[in-house]
């Protein structure tokens, strides 16, 4: 689980303008301690170190500023990721193709308005007025549900959901949907306004909210990695360019600057792992406590080497470490976008939102496999909630997200 901000794929030009007005503003600072990017597949305090092998840690974060909402991807996928997020699922009511695609098209169009205007695209909520920037982006994507049901122009494999994994104890009313929206700021109230403003669009669609769920991040000094509920650094490794055009992206064509989210709700029982001494934490990791580093290196950059052996025969990194199993090495190399969140909802009801960005989500199940069928980590998680979405490209100004499913 690692929430490495700046090392995500770079942003690129704005297409067709700038940003209109102060967009979405901050009223405060979250100051919750908790969970960073990632889990289950590299995550949990997994992952390589990062794309580029400089081994350096990530700079220091700015502070929030305005987030262009237009340009070829969508900015929550590439833009310095915030403190925190709300995410909800929409479902549209049951239609003939016809009027199905003509309600998803108007639906497309408002939330557009919506999340532009949120950002700084347009007229601002008035309860958005004062204050500072909060750094306000945004995801949306469609799930595989309706792209069949519809007929949408999406990837192939998002065609249907994620299989059944062992050990997953998932509640369909927590997961799944027609529709996902991720929105991401430096605090909760531009949140929580957009998420209004949202939901109030879908339901003149005729949309229903499936579920909803909030998270956050830590607060971190000088760029420094987050530390998840177990206490271990999250965010260690994330592709950067060019990987991330290999592995994130979609190939050159009509979702090529598309990629697919799948969203995992991990329940996490803190207390048990607490209660185990600490290097038997650091070998269910396959990490160090202190400073990230893999068991195989000195700095937490390091690239965690799979091979290296005891005297005694034995791996450095065990069998079961989950910075073993969720290697890019057992993977041809195949890396995630890691911007996952953690959440609280109770004492018993703790853990990490696992937000990852693949090509294609084939290349999540054969990681999850693995750490299904062996990972140490598997005592103290439990997976109760899944989803999987096609993000959709970016758009210029004056567009609406989407045009492209219909064609």
């Amino acid at each position: 689980m690692h929430a490495e901000a700046a090392k995500e794929p770079d942003q690129p030009p704005t297409a067709g303008g700038g940003v209109g007005r102060r967009g979405l503003l901050a009223g405060g600072a979250v100051a919750a301690a908790g969970l960073g990017a990632g889990a289950a597949a590299l995550a949990l305090g997994g992952g390589s170190a990062r794309g580029d092998g400089s081994g350096r840690a990530a700079p220091p974060p700015s502070e929030p500023s305005i987030v262009p909402f237009h340009g070829e991807r969508q900015a929550g996928v590439i833009a310095p990721q915030q403190p925190a997020t709300q995410l909800l699922a929409l479902d549209l009511a049951p239609a003939a193709t016809s009027d199905g695609r003509a309600a998803l098209r108007a639906l497309l169009g408002e939330l557009t308005r919506v999340l532009a205007a949120a950002a700084g695209a347009g007229v601002a909520d008035p309860r958005l007025r004062d204050g500072r920037p909060a750094g306000f982006n945004s995801v949306l994507g469609v799930g595989p549900g309706l792209a069949a049901r519809l007929g949408l122009n999406v990837p192939a494999g998002l065609l249907t959901e994620l299989p059944a994994f062992p050990g997953d104890r998932l509640d369909p009313a927590r997961g799944g949907g027609d529709l996902v929206v991720q929105l991401c700021a430096s605090d909760r109230w531009p949140l929580s306004v957009a998420a209004e403003q949202a939901v109030a669009a879908a339901r003149t669609a005729g949309a229903t909210v499936r579920w909803t769920q909030s998270g956050f991040l830590p607060r971190t000094a000088g760029g420094a990695t987050p530390r998840n509920l177990f206490g271990f650094k999250d965010g260690t490794a994330n592709p950067v360019e060019p990987e991330a055009g290999q592995w994130v992206w979609g190939p050159p064509g009509p979702h090529e600057h598309g990629t697919v989210l799948v969203y995992r709700r991990i329940r996490m029982d803190t207390a048990a792992f607490a209660a185990l001494p600490g290097d038997r934490q650091e070998q269910v990791m396959g990490r160090r406590l202190g400073d990230g580093a893999p068991l195989t290196g000195t700095a937490e950059h390091d690239e965690p080497d799979i091979y290296t052996k005891n005297p005694d025969g034995s791996y450095v990194l065990p069998a079961t470490a989950h910075v073993r199993l969720s290697s890019p090495r057992l993977d041809g190399g195949a890396r995630m976008l890691r911007r996952g969140y953690s959440y609280d909802d109770g004492p018993d009801d703790r853990g990490l939102l696992f937000c990852a960005f693949v090509r294609d989500p084939a290349q999540f199940t054969r990681v999850q496999n693995r750490l299904a069928a062996r990972d140490s980590l598997n005592a103290f998680i439990e997976h109760t909630a899944s989803a999987v979405a096609y993000v959709l490209p970016g758009v210029p100004a004056g567009g609406t997200l989407g045009e492209g499913l219909f064609g």
